[in-house]
């Protein structure tokens, strides 16, 4: 099970609180706890891997490429992209079930784009 994520400054506060409610058990830190509002990619994704912590975003723009690079250089729990324009309510649900179906470690460096929850790899040969 994933137990652990960091959301990011522009993921709804609706899904952070709807995966809380949903399931007391997941630690899911917000954006402002940490604060990553305003900072670059790189930074956040150091913050997330620092705290071991599964990035959610809907930064499906640029933070795939960061992520690319920063898994050239070190190790990530692991980055879930959530569309924008995703219903909270599907974008709830897909990621509770990933949370439930997924290893601690199965997501790293990898991406997992909601909702098709397709997991691919980064660099070659992961």
């Amino acid at each position: 099970m994933i137990g652990r994520l960091l959301a990011d400054a522009d993921l709804k506060r609706a899904i952070l609180t709807g995966i809380l409610r949903r399931n007391p058990t997941i630690n899911f830190k917000h954006a402002g706890q940490v604060p990553l509002e305003g900072l670059p990619d790189p930074i956040v994704l150091a913050i997330a891997a620092n705290e071991d912590r599964v990035l959610v975003s809907h930064d499906v723009n640029t933070l795939p490429g960061h992520f690319s690079e920063f898994v050239r250089g070190r190790s990530s729990p692991g980055l879930v992209l959530i569309p924008q324009q995703l219903p909270v309510g599907a974008a709830i649900e897909s990621l509770l079930i990933l949370c439930e179906v997924c290893g601690m470690h199965e997501l790293e460096n990898r991406i997992c784009l909601i909702p098709s929850l397709l997991i691919y790899q980064t660099l070659e040969g992961n």
